[in-house]
């Protein structure tokens, strides 16, 4: 089994139906994205947050300590997540975290203007998905080549951007999140895996997670964007699979 954290499930489809094919996958989006809603009682939705929700329906779910997958936010929740025992495994794609502040309000104001395009457009999202200089512009900083996905898959995510009332709230509060070294060591198997291409968080940053976590594998995607799951499937899934594979 493998529960992958989604907030966009376009973004993940290039992987899900292959992967389906080699592990049982529960698709989860996260507090205020997708299908889930906001988290309850005005809570602020740090990572630590989303993390504590996320294993909270884990347990619910009769799900004990699965292998979990994320990318950027939600990889940031999948090391959490091993933090806090939830987790039995996880694979961390460009995790959020192991920025600077002026790295982070870098990659966090450029969401904040691709959220803006998402909504502008949110009933028509044809208008950019339809042509690839409209992708490219959405898209830029997520993949290494916005022009190449699929108009289907852009509209898809520009939609769900554009509908998540959870976007706003927490990219105001995941400027303040750092990842902090696990004590004394990575309880379990870690694969952090990083873009060669990564616009959003530069793969400098890999360095940073290497230093942080030693005990973790860390991999290069060469060629791959901040999202890699459009640009190589075959290197996401191959390294899913290999952080899986007991």
């Amino acid at each position: 089994m493998v529960v992958v954290l989604q907030l966009d499930r376009d973004g993940w489809a290039p992987i899900l139906e292959r992967l389906a094919r080699e592990r049982e996958v529960v698709a989860v989006d996260l507090p205020g994205f997708g299908d889930s809603p906001p988290l309850l009682d005005g809570t602020t939705p740090t990572v630590e947050a989303l993390a504590a929700a996320v294993a909270e329906w884990l347990s619910g779910a009769g799900l004990t300590r699965p292998p979990v997958v994320g990318n950027s936010l939600g990889a940031a929740v999948a090391l959490e997540l091993v933090r806090s025992r939830a987790a039995g495994s996880a694979v961390a794609l460009s995790p959020v975290g192991l920025w600077t502040r002026p790295e982070a309000a870098y990659a966090l104001g450029s969401l904040r203007v691709a959220h803006a395009m998402a909504r502008a457009c949110a009933e028509r999202p044809g208008w950019i998905a339809g042509h690839p200089i409209g992708r490219t512009l959405a898209f830029w900083q997520l993949v290494a080549r916005p022009w190449r996905i699929p108009e289907a898959a852009a509209a898809g995510a520009l939609r769900n951007l554009a509908r998540s009332p959870g976007f706003e709230p927490t990219r105001r509060a995941a400027s303040a999140y750092r990842l902090r070294a696990f004590t004394p060591e990575v309880p379990v198997p870690v694969t952090v895996a990083w873009g060669t291409r990564d616009l959003m968080t530069p793969p400098h940053q890999a360095l940073r997670a290497a230093r942080l976590l030693p005990g973790a594998r860390h991999i290069a995607l060469k060629g791959c964007g901040h999202s890699p799951m459009s640009d190589d499937p075959e290197k996401v899934i191959r390294a899913v699979l290999e952080s899986t594979s007991g």
